[in-house]
């Protein structure tokens, strides 16, 4: 993640945004619409220096980092800002049984969550161990995506993100290895040299083969990674930005979609809103009804009501109702956008939802929640709104 915010920043992978936009913070100190994200191990806190194939260690320091719950916010009184945990494996995954998967590792994160309502307990796959699709590792990571599936949790899946190279070829049935190797000559296994970069007897590395073929800083880019090959933990990295989006509330590409910026602010202050329609189903001839009504704590700039794209009128004649009507023709999608001032003094959160409907389509909403006057314990790990 670190080695991304430079590779962004010089155009890599095409992408053209703002500077910086990946950055963020250990402390929470760069402000509220940066990434707070704390790791325990390595920054001296006494915290979190375990990882989750430490039973019950992980639990307990779980536990003792967030604190007592909260049972307004659903967080704990310690470290109230953080509203997202997640533990990784080293290699401990490999060696439980169904059993022990689900005493030691599911069913504690099943009691946290209950603990913390309001906090999202990330699950995780165990890293690639060279046992293929019929060792013991791929069986309970099955057996987490599928508790996963079943229960609605969040899934970061680190295993799979392994098993293929950014073309898509996939390698999990190759005997496939946390740092790429491979079974390339059908062997049945990989040769283990201790150093990922030097495959031998007709084994081969997915990662180092595909940064060979394409251009450095352009298509990949170079990082540490422990165990591992730069392009393994280049989309890694990838992946863990766009959990943190979606956890932030990103609904994907090429949904509709609302944003707020900034996402924290004071007395007095401005916010703008920004909604985008777009691809609620192709091709959409029907009339789109867009409402959306400024809630108590903030006020609707006057004026400020704002449409680009499609065919249709911003109405801001009701507010605190604003409204927008029309078709998604000539273009696809209709930017809308609005600015807000804080009216409440107090500390706390603002939600402001939109609807957009369409005859004969199901209607949908997309909220945005932003921090009023906040206090430092008030900036959350991944603000619901941090840009995708």
């Amino acid at each position: 993640m670190s080695g991304l915010v430079g590779f962004a920043n010089g155009g890599g992978l095409g992408l053209s945004l703002p500077d910086d936009i990946f950055q963020y913070s250990h402390t929470g100190n760069y402000g509220g619409d940066y990434l707070h994200l704390f790791e325990g191990d390595g920054y001296g806190s006494g915290d979190l220096d375990h990882d989750c194939g430490y039973y019950p260690n992980w639990v307990d320091e779980t536990r003792a980092y967030l604190g007592t719950p909260d049972p307004v916010t659903g967080r704990g009184t310690n470290h109230s800002e953080m509203n997202v945990i997640i533990w990784s494996w080293c290699g401990q995954a490999s060696g439980r049984t169904e059993a022990t998967m689900l005493s030691m590792y599911l069913t504690p994160m099943s009691q946290l969550e209950a603990e913390y309502p309001g906090v999202t307990f990330v699950y995780m796959t165990g890293h690639a161990d060279g046992t293929g699709e019929g060792g013991n590792l791929h069986a309970r990571n099955q057996q987490i995506r599928e508790y996963c599936v079943a229960n609605n949790k969040v899934l970061y899946d680190f295993y799979d993100i392994e098993l293929y190279d950014p073309d898509g070829n996939y390698y999990g049935d190759r005997y496939a290895t946390d740092g790429c190797n491979y079974d390339y000559n059908n062997s049945g296994e990989t040769t283990q040299t201790g150093d990922p970069a030097l495959p031998t007897n007709g084994d081969r590395n997915w990662a180092i083969d595909w940064q060979n073929m394409h251009t450095q800083n352009a298509d990949w880019y170079s990082c540490g990674c422990a165990h591992s090959q730069a392009l393994n933990c280049n989309q890694k990295a990838y992946a863990a930005w766009w959990l943190w989006a979606r956890l932030a509330g990103w609904s994907g590409p090429g949904e509709s979609q609302k944003v707020a910026s900034p996402v924290t602010a004071t007395y007095g202050q401005a916010i703008t809103y920004t909604i985008v329609v777009q691809n609620l189903a192709a091709p959409l001839t029907a009339t789109v009804y867009v409402t959306d009504v400024v809630p108590t704590g903030l006020s609707y700039v006057s004026g400020t009501l704002t449409a680009v794209g499609g065919t249709g009128t911003p109405n801001e004649g009701g507010a605190p109702t604003l409204a927008w009507s029309g078709v998604l023709s000539p273009t696809p999608a209709v930017t809308i956008t609005y600015v807000t001032t804080v009216t409440v003094a107090g500390t706390g959160s603002i939600d402001n939802i939109v609807t957009i409907a369409v005859p004969g389509y199901q209607t949908i909403t997309r909220t945005v929640t932003i921090i009023a006057n906040p206090l430092e314990i008030f900036l959350p790990l991944a603000l619901r709104e941090a840009p995708p």
